[in-house]
């Protein structure tokens, strides 16, 4: 089973690179298991959210920052394989 992993992060403030080093952890822990894609908000700032299924399993805009930290990373792949019923 394919889990989709969508990311919203603040176009106009440089956090692509953010979105792609997430992403290829993501690819790299999943190998061929998820589908990735990102979105960056021209208008919004300050956003990096991250979407496991559409469930929202981090958000910067609520306090969570960047994911950053082992543990925020953690977290994002404890939803994944929740999501994928491991």
């Amino acid at each position: 089973m394919t889990v989709k992993v969508h990311i919203i992060y603040c176009g106009g403030c440089g956090y692509r690179p953010k979105f792609t080093k997430l992403k290829t952890l993501l690819e790299d822990e999943f190998p061929g298991e998820l589908e990735i894609t990102g979105e960056g908000t021209p208008s919004t700032t300050g956003w990096f959210e991250v979407e496991v299924n559409n469930k929202l399993v981090h958000s910067k805009k609520n306090g969570d920052g960047f994911v950053d930290s082992d543990s925020k990373f953690k977290a994002v792949v404890t939803a994944i394989e929740q999501a994928m019923g491991k």
